[in-house]
């Protein structure tokens, strides 16, 4: 049986997201990535890659194409994504990885310039076709959906959890803090910017931030619209987050070990599971689902009041971006078929 024609991909953006796409790619048999566009210098994009993968001798630099085993991928040195040629590298789909460019004006961009669909890894700033959650609602998402968003890690790990207990428990209403490690926009010594506190070392301090999971929860999950309360506290670690949920429950009787037994119950393979050890931080770092719940740290509060820890890091998300290529790569086979 012959071999199926790989997915193209391009990716805006190569950062520590857009090299986890495309080292995770690398290693599978049904994507590829085409092109790479970001202000650094190709020789740079391919020293910082091989900087943190474990066989770094996988990847060399040939001219401006970045080259492993499986495929090679042009390196562009564009900021804007008007600039990207998309077309002429034949790309089924564009991973804006910036999340700079999350207006649909900048998604509209690479639909111009030759993409079929424009995928984000964050949120975006304004109404795009669908936002697509794996293990939650990629049934949802149709051919014709050309702006796309994966949502974020906290997002999709906020997600996650609700779903799986709103299947079991009544939640009335409820909060979330993400206690994130910094991120590539925080200066790390104290530094002028658009936001006072995030003006401050990120390598120095705990960080009190907003964060837009609780705005967008309605359409991922509507049955929670406008029930929930979000915000981060950006640390000073690199890698690895927790997610820290207060439940309020309508049925008081409902315990810390039956909230532990329906996340056991419903561990997803790949995207959720379950952890009974007294794990840290660095414990997650290189784990790639995006929901590692913590059943050491259900407490009950209160008459029905549950907290909840759970686990992530970036990696997890990164598999997920890859995973809603697939979906509508599928979406797109099954239309030609029929």
């Amino acid at each position: 049986m012959a071999k199926s024609k790989p997915i193209r991909v391009g990716i805006m953006g190569f950062g520590q997201t857009g090299r986890q796409i495309y080292e995770l790619a690398s290693r599978c048999d049904d994507i590829e990535v085409a092109a790479v566009a970001d202000i650094g210098k190709p020789d740079i994009l391919h020293y910082l890659l091989r900087s943190e993968v474990k066989e770094p001798e996988r990847y060399t630099l040939q001219g401006n194409f970045l080259v492993n085993p499986e495929f090679r991928s042009r390196l562009m040195q564009i900021e804007d994504p008007a600039e990207v040629p998309w077309d002429m590298f034949g790309v089924d789909m564009v991973i804006d990885s910036t999340g700079k460019f999350r207006e649909t004006s900048h998604m509209q961009s690479h639909l111009n310039n030759g993409a079929r669909r424009v995928l984000l890894r964050t949120l975006p700033q304004d109404g795009i076709d669908r936002i697509v959650i794996p293990g939650i609602n990629e049934n949802e998402a149709e051919v014709a959906d050309c702006m796309i968003s994966a949502g974020s890690a906290t997002t999709t790990a906020l997600c996650l959890l609700l779903n799986v207990l709103s299947r079991s428990f009544a939640i009335e209403c409820g909060s979330m803090t993400t206690i994130h490690s910094y991120t590539s926009d925080q200066a790390l010594q104290d530094y002028a910017g658009s936001d006072i506190r995030r003006s401050r070392s990120a390598a120095e301090n705990i960080i009190p931030n907003s964060h837009e999971a609780g705005a967008w929860l309605g359409r991922i999950l509507p049955a929670f619209e406008d029930k929930f309360l979000t915000s981060a506290l950006n640390v000073p670690i690199h890698e690895g987050c927790l997610l820290d949920v207060n439940l309020v429950l309508e049925d008081a009787s409902v315990g810390a070990e039956e909230i532990n037994a329906a996340m056991r119950a419903a561990a997803l393979p790949g995207i959720v599971g379950v952890v009974e050890d007294p794990i840290v931080s660095s414990d997650v770092i290189g784990n790639p689902l995006s929901l590692l719940f913590d059943a050491k740290g259900t407490i009950k509060a209160g008459n029905n009041i549950i907290k909840t820890l759970s686990w992530y890091e970036s990696l997890g998300h990164a598999a997920r971006l890859l995973d809603v290529v697939r979906i509508y790569s599928q979406l797109d086979a099954r239309q030609e078929a029929a």
